[in-house]
């Protein structure tokens, strides 16, 4: 009857999956959270549209790791049903260990990369529905014999990127981010066990490539959008000052829990307590606190939570000699009319770098498929390739 059931994506349009598994997963409780953590977290302050979730990028990637197998069956690569079913639960439940507003408060409310998470999570997800995610587990870690399954996973060309690319822009209205998803699928092939792009595919992978870069200045890392984020993660460092300190603010058990946190990830990671808090805390925890906290005593986290909900937010300036001079002036100045010392002030004056690789080697090679049959790597074609970071680094301040 599961596969029965259907998907209305505003993307790709009607959807299904092939497996009863996968309509397990979604109907659990810790996958339906995703439909409370928003995807692009403060880009709707500058991009309207922005506010969808991590519940719809996860299926969007699911449908397209089944096109992307598909395809790659078609082409003669033997991938068994256990395979084809773990590599789409691994890419299903890949964003499930993020926290509220997804990488905007990572590491604020823990000290834990959200992938160590989702690691837990999809064990006990397994263990709930009596289903053995050894095979799963595998591929995400890319611990799997078949590096392929993986790079589909978390790779630079893969189902992950590809759709939240797609979705993004669709929803912030950037028509730069656009791709050309529907070719890179079709020119996948996989050359004794690694995933490789045919030749004819080398023009959408660079359009890919310089999607991605644009996505990336032009949305994600938007000056205001950045402002917006810093003002969020001030808020949640006061708030677990105040409430380390004794003092009391509107917060929910389960964010209260993870603001009183302290210590090493060793510390709790593995924890009982520390996943049944978690599986609870989304977006509307932290927007409820901030919400009722606009006029708390403190004047710091009142401050900026009212900031915050007006959307009155830091200024902001790319770091220059002129710029750091007006930078300190102002800070100064901030420090005199409000009577704050420098750490308080730092609530509301931060310098932050932010740094992409245009080709993230990191994340292994794109490797083209060339007529003759041989592999060649895509930095190799294209020597004068930019693979270095690209920095900036900005000022933010108080608009006072």
């Amino acid at each position: 009857m599961n596969k029965k059931k259907i998907f209305n994506d505003p993307i790709y349009g009607l959807i299904r999956f092939p497996f009863d598994t996968i309509y397990e997963i979604i109907d659990h409780p810790y996958f339906q959270r995703l439909r409370r953590i928003s995807q692009q977290a403060l880009s709707h302050y500058v991009y309207p549209g922005a506010l969808h979730t991590r519940f719809q990028h996860a299926l969007g990637a699911t449908h397209l790791m089944c096109r992307a197998i598909e395809t790659l069956r078609s082409k003669g690569v033997y991938i068994s049903d256990k395979e084809y079913e773990a590599v789409c639960i691994a890419i299903l439940l890949h964003d499930v260990g993020h926290g509220p507003f997804s990488h905007a408060l990572e590491h604020t409310l823990a000290d834990v990369h959200h992938e160590k998470i989702s690691v837990i999570i999809m064990k006990k997800i397994g263990e709930e529905i009596n289903r053995d995610f050894s095979l799963v587990l595998d591929i995400f870690k890319g611990s799997y014999y078949r590096p392929f399954l993986h790079q589909l996973v978390s790779g630079q060309i893969d189902t992950d990127r590809m759709d939240y690319l797609t979705r993004d822009s669709f929803f912030s209205g950037v028509a730069e981010g656009i791709i050309g998803y529907d070719r890179i699928i079709t020119m996948m092939n996989a050359e004794n066990d690694q995933l490789v792009i045919e030749e004819k595919g080398i023009y959408s992978i660079e359009k890919f490539l310089m999607a991605r870069r644009l996505m990336y200045w032009q949305v994600y890392l938007h000056k205001t959008v950045i402002a917006a984020e810093i003002m969020l993660i001030s808020i949640l460092e006061r708030a677990r000052y105040l409430t380390i300190s004794g003092i009391k603010i509107p917060s929910s058990d389960e964010l209260n829990y993870f603001l009183s946190l302290e210590g090493k990830e060793s510390n709790y990671l593995h924890k009982p307590v520390f996943l049944s808090n978690f599986v609870r805390l989304d977006d509307m925890d932290i927007l409820w606190m901030i919400k009722r906290s606009v006029d708390h005593t403190d004047k710091i986290f009142g401050t900026l939570c009212k900031n915050l909900l007006d959307r009155k937010l830091l200024k902001v300036m790319l770091k220059t000699k002129e710029s750091q001079l007006i930078y300190q002036k102002a800070k100064k100045s901030f420090m005199e009319n409000h009577d704050y010392t420098s750490e308080e002030a730092g609530y509301f004056f931060c310098e932050k770098k932010e740094v992409i690789y245009p080709y993230d080697i990191k994340a292994g090679e794109i490797n083209m498929l060339m007529k003759n049959g041989d592999v060649q790597s895509y930095s190799s074609l294209y020597p004068n390739l930019n693979t270095s970071a690209e920095e900036r680094t900005f000022l933010f301040y108080s608009r006072e």
